[in-house]
């Protein structure tokens, strides 16, 4: 580049030389021209001087560059020397272990060779021994393998069913010790009244001629009220009463009372029937709400609809084995509260599932499906927290439980209606009960007898030792638990007993 400026330099001295001639021969003459001539000989001595110059140095920086160049040069070459050598050496190396793996595989493919030559021996030999098992045995393998399979089966349910029966008697030690605990408290903090009542459909009268102004000329009286009050009015042979008869609790509620009035007010005609019957009806509202109301608040369940309220009191006259089933859900919500708090459950779910668990015999002849159902569809109509429908769809196991509140809600309705004298049931329905548990225990195979006791809340069942050995006892009270549940019904629990044993006798003579 400088060089290119040099000559630029020396061909600008040239043009101002002859710049300078021309200028010099056209405008001043000859001496101007020589003047001009001088200067541009200057100016191009000049400039060669310094393109001397500026070569000289480009020359030696040029140099420079060049010896730097061949120092960088000669050092890449040595470390590329040195790498070869390094890749040389590792080369030489890879070269040797590919030989030693090459070796290695042809001892590994020999021994390999000798492995499938003894496995084939062995499997020979096993072929042999088998065959010759055959022989001896008379039985084919796959006989051989069922008759084991059998073996190993009644083995394995033989240890399971013992492994059952330990880990059922260790869990129920400690699960009945805490629930003695939990129980007894529960029942020792409730100290309510129990009274077993029955919705009685009977008025008494002060004398039999009431009857026939009760029934009235031609029968008049008497059916005007059955129209108006919606029940049958049986007037038989009983001395001094009269029998009311309806499905619906509450109308008969409203006819006995009505009736009772009539009987004290004395005057009975069509129209005053009527009226009594509006005012029976009225009040019989009125008591309702208030009883549903008095629940809700004995119980401290709060945000209830109105209509679930209404409901509530509907089982004011409602009787189930002649409990209350007011009384009862007040009482099953003080028992599951008082559970849940000794368990650290939600109490206030628990209290409003035990309150409500029964919500469906309020209406359960009027509309179809069982009370647990009906109860849990219509609280969750109207918006009952879902674990608490749980509760009370799954009280009687038609559904599954899905909260721990669920199982405590099922627990207090059976400590409720179980203990002793809650519930009655008449001789008839007892009767049928006890011959049911005998006729479902004794249909299984190996029941030699069977006992129906304790007012047909225990069966006792003997077996035939020779049929029956222990672990099958086991299973055998289970099935017919099972039985009894699924094809029963019955207040509280019913104790299935298994008895096994063999007795020998002989008589010395």
């Amino acid at each position: 580049m400088e060089i290119v400026l040099a000559l630029v330099g020396v061909a600008v001295g040239i043009a101002i030389g002859v710049g300078g001639l021309l200028y010099r021969q056209n405008a001043q003459g000859k001496n101007r021209a020589k003047l001009a001539e001088d200067e541009a000989r200057a100016v191009v001595t000049k400039a060669q001087e310094e393109a001397v110059a500026r070569q000289r140095e480009m020359d030696a920086a040029a140099k420079k560059i060049v010896d730097e160049a061949n120092e960088n040069a000669i050092r890449r070459r040595r470390e590329f020397d040195k790498e070869d050598e390094r890749l040389q050496r590792r080369r030489e190396e890879l070269d040797k272990r590919l030989e030693r793996m090459e070796q290695r595989e042809q001892n590994l493919n020999k021994r390999q060779s000798r492995l499938d030559k003894q496995q084939a021996d062995l499997q020979k030999m096993q072929d042999d021994h088998s065959a010759e098992l055959q022989r001896v045995a008379q039985m084919t393998m796959d006989e051989a393998k069922a008759e084991l399979m059998a073996l190993a089966e009644q083995e394995a349910r033989n240890d399971m069913a013992r492994i059952i029966r330990q880990v059922e008697a260790e869990a129920r030690e400690d699960a009945d010790k805490r629930a003695r605990e939990i129980i007894s408290t529960a029942i020792q903090r409730l100290a309510s009244e129990h009274v077993s009542e029955i919705s009685v459909s009977v008025v008494t009268l002060p004398s039999d001629e009431m009857k026939g102004r009760i029934i009235g000329r031609n029968g008049r009286n008497i059916r005007a009220f059955e129209l108006a009050a919606g029940v049958d009015v049986v007037v038989d042979d009983t001395p001094e009463s009269i029998t009311v008869s309806s499905f619906d609790p509450v109308r008969r509620e409203v006819a006995k009372r009505a009736l009772s009035k009539l009987v004290v007010d004395g005057r009975i005609h069509p129209a005053r029937i009527e009226k009594l019957i509006e005012d029976a009806r009225a009040e019989v509202e009125a008591t309702i709400r208030q009883e549903g109301e008095r629940a809700a608040y004995e119980t401290g369940v709060v945000g209830l609809h109105p209509e679930i309220l209404k409901l509530l009191g509907r089982l004011k006259f409602r009787t189930s084995y002649g409990q209350n089933q007011h009384a009862h859900s007040i009482e099953t919500a003080h028992i599951a509260g008082m559970i849940a708090a000794e368990l650290g459950a939600d109490v206030m779910i628990a209290k409003a599932g035990g309150l409500l668990h029964d919500l469906g015999k309020a209406i359960d002849h009027e509309v179809e499906g069982t009370h647990a159902g009906i109860g849990a569809d219509i609280a969750k109509r109207y918006g009952v927290n879902a674990r608490v429908v749980n509760a009370i769809a799954s009280h009687h196991h038609e559904v599954e439980q899905e909260y721990v509140e669920s199982y405590i809600v099922e627990a207090a309705d059976a400590i409720s209606g179980a203990r002793p004298g809650a519930r009655r049931e008449s001789l008839e329905n007892y009767v049928k009960r006890v011959r049911q548990l005998e006729e479902i225990a004794n249909s299984f195979d190996g029941v030699d007898q069977s006992f129906a006791l304790q007012a047909g809340r225990e069966v006792r069942i003997i077996v035939r030792p020779e049929m029956v050995d222990d672990l099958a006892a086991v299973r055998l009270s289970k099935e017919i638990a099972k039985k009894i549940e699924e094809t029963m019904q019955y207040p509280g629990q019913i104790k299935v007993q298994v008895i096994r044993e063999r007795r020998a006798v002989e008589y010395a003579k």
